[in-house]
């Protein structure tokens, strides 16, 4: 068996975390693993922890396509940016939640050591997750912008004081029209971020969907709405509209949209790989990072002791 390479993505802005990663390269290196950082990672987290300044770096020591998987030390955002460095390679992402919602995160920090001894020997399952592919267009057609999107595609306007006019169109043919503040696009693992807060519903991670969302939409038609994973979504800012708007994904790559700009989202043909070390119901996590009142509830044991056997579990994985 080669030594696998471990990518550890980590920010050097809390004290605890910064302690996490020297825990985790440590424990990598004893058990005769490669620990990797983004250069970025290594030049922040070296400056308060000078042990990690020897630590290999990516893309000058060891090539993305050598990397196993990615250990991210954070909260969503951070998994969010380990998605973007890995994005080119195979490589999957384990997140350990070093924040507080933390959806996208496999485990808390109290079971960091379990899961970065799992990740070395491999013990793990790999599960892909919807991406988008998100296009800009000029008002001849051009594309000028490409890029995608793990969480959502946002299109959102720039001026304080002016809504934006937007086209919705499904599949090239028109769907409404309206005043608002944007539009959000998101995926069902972004189904509980910026959508979950524009009214948008929240999606199991096991549906293949794409959510559109309208913020503080000026029409009585301002429903969210849900498509196939197979259906384009495109959102045009009218030509003659006063305000411009910028596009924002998973709230980490923009760029400026002008009247008469035109965004198209699609499925990505290439998924976010999120490594498993648990399967867990996407219910329970719901209930957890929501604080979601369940008293009362009795359970199926209750009015059937056999029912917990029995009953087939779908979809319990996130």
């Amino acid at each position: 068996m080669t030594e696998r390479k471990i990518l550890i993505v980590a920010h050097a802005y809390r004290d605890d975390t910064v302690r996490a990663a020297s825990r985790v390269v440590e424990s990598v290196s004893a058990e005769g693993a490669t620990p990797v950082l983004a250069p970025e990672d290594r030049a922040e987290l070296s400056a308060v922890a000078p042990a990690l300044a020897d630590v290999d770096v990516l893309g000058r020591d060891i090539a993305l396509a050598d990397i196993d998987i990615a250990i991210v030390l954070g909260g969503d955002g951070t998994i969010l940016r380990a998605a973007e460095l890995v994005r080119e390679g195979t490589a999957p992402v384990l997140g350990v939640n070093m924040g507080h919602v933390g959806f996208l995160a496999e485990i808390e920090r109290d079971d960091m050591d379990e899961a970065v001894h799992r990740a070395i020997l491999g013990d793990y399952a790999v599960e892909e997750r919807l991406a988008l592919a998100v296009s800009v267009k000029d008002r001849d057609g051009h594309v000028v912008y490409e890029t995608w999107a793990l969480n959502e595609a946002a299109i959102e306007k720039d001026q304080r004081e002016r809504m934006i006019e937007v086209v919705v169109e499904v599949d090239r043919r028109p769907l409404t029209a309206y005043g608002a503040d944007g539009v959000v696009i998101a995926t069902p693992t972004g189904s509980t971020a910026y959508n979950f807060s524009a009214g948008g519903p929240v999606i199991w991670p096991t549906v293949q969907a794409i959510s559109v969302a309208p913020l503080s939409a000026h029409t009585l038609f301002s429903k969210p709405l849900v498509v196939g994973p197979d259906h384009a979504v495109a959102v045009e800012l009218r030509a003659g509209s006063v305000g411009s708007a910028v596009l924002w994904c998973d709230g980490r790559r923009s760029h400026p949209l002008p009247a008469g700009a035109r965004v198209v989202v699609r499925r990505s043909a290439k998924p976010v790989r999120l490594a498993r070390l648990h399967p867990a119901a996407f219910t329970d996590r719901l209930v957890r990072k929501f604080k979601l009142p369940t008293e009362g509830w009795r359970g199926p044991s209750e009015l059937n002791p056999t029912a917990a056997v029995t009953l087939p579990v779908t979809g319990a994985s996130e």
